[in-house]
């Protein structure tokens, strides 16, 4: 794995806990996409959902040719820090929240038909107003790759994206694009399959679109992945059609790019040795608790994999607060800094402060160079912030 170069980084040299970003890994997966975009002409965007690290907006935009965003704080995000392209897409918007949405994005994309039946006159409006607007319906290809149900879009009963048997075929004026999103940390043989089974569902709409928005989900920088693969799909599905493929990818552009430095605060016993961290799974990785996974930590192992084994959990009263069972050569020790592996993606922008456990500071780290800045530390008033 590429986080192998965060044992390079002394986690001392930050505060605890703390998510480290490697510029020089996030460059490197921007330049496996803006391969692809040169190879097909396709254009990808940075799903903000995924990784929202704004600090690192300039270099972001060196390669890609925006955001997309999943509602109306996302668009703003991606119209003020990013720039490029900003593409909106949201399970229902609220009318005030469309109506700025509107105005911050280049594309905006509707869930359902009720959606678009009731918000096309703003929508037509808001197009004649600022031309450059392309409005999109989101379609759901009922077709399930995605392993965890918990993260599969086409899953059965799914509210996101319209099946075609509610397809609104003869009421598109004004649409000029459609948009589906199937797969989750996935190569292309499963995006090769979506998209077979999205032509034989809507390819009789495809003639009178301008553009077709593939989604997220590509995990392009994963060292398995058929980047070739990728290229070649693309391009024949654009010389086919004629239109504009867009890519929606958020993982990708982080991936192994970063890691969460964390410290040991205390080891009670309970039928086994604890370790309590400074880091939290139901607060600062809550997808350990969702998916479920299990992040990896630098120099340690599976449960008896070393000489002394820890379940490690958070500060917070969740009983649940458990982050796994892990192994290490050496005793742990009140103050040792542990280092969660790729950590970059998600898992920002998913931190909460249940109990009041303070947010994890940001940090961005070159490896080519070992300089290290913290741009960002949390506080009270970042807790307070959020009550009333």
């Amino acid at each position: 794995m590429r986080t192998a170069r965060f044992r390079k980084l002394d986690p001392a040299r930050v505060p605890s806990p703390c998510f480290v970003v490697d510029e020089v890994a996030v460059e490197e997966n921007l330049q496996v996409l803006h391969r692809v975009q040169r190879a097909t002409g396709a254009k990808i965007l940075l799903a903000l959902k995924a990784f929202s690290m704004w600090s690192l907006a300039p270099l972001v935009m060196r390669y890609l040719q925006g955001t997309c965003a999943s509602g109306l704080h996302e668009a703003r995000l991606g119209r003020e820090a990013f720039g490029g392209e900003v593409h909106t897409f949201c399970a229902a918007f609220s009318e005030p929240e469309l109506a700025e949405v509107l105005e911050l994005s280049d594309h905006v994309v509707f869930n359902s038909p009720s959606q678009w039946e009731r918000f096309a006159p703003l929508a037509r409006t808001a197009a004649k107003r600022r031309p450059g607007l392309r409005l999109g319906l989101r379609v759901n290809p009922e077709h399930s790759e995605g392993e965890v149900p918990l993260y599969d879009p086409c899953a059965p009963f799914s509210r996101l994206g319209i099946p075609r048997a509610r397809f609104p075929g003869g009421a598109l004026d004004g649409i000029s694009g459609l948009h589906f999103h199937a797969l989750c940390e996935q190569n292309v043989g499963p995006l090769e399959r979506t998209l077979a089974a999205f032509e034989a569902g809507f390819g009789e709409f495809i003639p009178g679109m301008q553009w077709i928005n593939f989604g997220g989900g590509h995990h392009i920088t994963r060292p398995d992945y058929d980047v070739d693969g990728l290229i070649r799909l693309v391009s024949d599905f654009q010389a086919r059609h004629g239109v504009q493929v867009y890519l929606e990818p958020g993982e990708a552009v982080a991936l192994h790019a970063g890691v969460l430095v964390a410290e040991v605060l205390d080891l009670p016993w309970n039928g086994m040795p604890l370790a309590i961290l400074d880091t939290s799974a139901t607060c600062h990785m809550p997808d350990v608790l969702e998916m479920p996974y299990r992040p990896g930590i630098i120099d340690a192992g599976e449960a008896g994999a070393h000489a002394h084994t820890y379940r490690l959990g958070g500060q917070t009263c969740l009983a649940g607060d458990v982050i796994g069972d892990y192994s290490f050569a050496a005793p742990l020790a009140v103050g040792r800094r542990l280092v969660f592996e790729d950590m970059a993606h998600y898992t920002m922008v998913k931190t909460n402060t249940f109990n009041g456990v303070p947010l994890p500071a940001i940090a961005i780290w070159n490896s080519a160079t070992d300089r290290i800045r913290v741009v960002r530390e949390f506080g009270y008033e970042d807790f307070k912030g959020r009550l009333s």
